[in-house]
């Protein structure tokens, strides 16, 4: 059953989110990454974000928690549909919000809209199907959805992050939402949740850096998966 959404963006925390409610009971937690180790999920989330009906309880079957995209970009729907759940909306500074996501979750979308990139996708698609429908996945659900395709658009992508957090503050129902900075640590997040608080540090990670190496990872785990 699932117990707390996550619905901020990519690149405000949601890894150590993630990392963080699993240490306190709420795991586990879905995350992109396990799109990545299980490439029969993308299916799902063109089919949301394409219309198709979708069942969200076979989704989330066996995880108690959920973060990141491409949760965040159905969050009317998730928090429809578990209406018993918490919600958690992490947030970041804006600019430096964009400067993260343009070195990392936003960088592939930039390198797209180039003709060899749009030629090397089509071949790439053919020789690594599960890759390819990735990378649908990502512009569909994610790129388009929520950004119409314009993440270049410094200042339209700006927009979204901070209208996103207007309209989850307008519609979800106060007692049921924690607008949060993870740079808060423990406190926080466990008063919300009615959770003891651990005694390890709270958990920090996926930097522009470390993102970057174990993106490589992913694409080589993705390219290797071969039909």
């Amino acid at each position: 059953m699932m117990k707390v959404i996550g619905i901020g963006f990519g690149r405000t925390g949601t890894t150590s989110l993630k990392a963080a409610l699993e240490l306190i009971g709420y795991g586990p937690c879905y995350h992109m990454f396990d799109i990545v180790e299980e490439p029969g999920r993308i299916g799902t989330w063109i089919d949301a974000a394409e219309g198709r009906p979708v069942d969200w309880d076979r989704t989330f079957q066996g995880f108690a928690s959920a973060v990141d995209f491409p949760v965040a970009a159905f969050w009317r729907e998730l928090t429809a549909y578990y209406p018993d759940a918490k919600v958690i909306l992490t947030v970041r500074d804006p600019a430096s919000w964009y400067e993260s996501a343009t070195k990392t979750i936003f960088k592939k979308a930039l390198r797209a809209r180039t003709l060899p990139a749009r030629i090397g996708f089509k071949l790439v698609s053919r020789i690594a199907p599960d890759l390819g429908a990735f990378v649908k996945m990502t512009d569909v659900a994610i790129m388009r959805r929520v950004f119409d395709g314009r993440v270049a658009d410094r200042d339209h992508a700006l927009a979204v992050y901070g209208s996103h957090i207007e309209q989850v503050a307008a519609e979800v129902p106060p007692e049921r939402l924690l607008v949060y900075d993870v740079a808060e640590g423990w406190e926080p997040l466990c008063a919300f949740l009615g959770a003891a608080v651990p005694e390890e540090p709270f958990p920090r990670g996926n930097d522009a850096r470390t993102f970057d190496r174990e993106e490589k990872e992913r694409v080589r785990r993705l390219m290797a998966r071969r039909r």
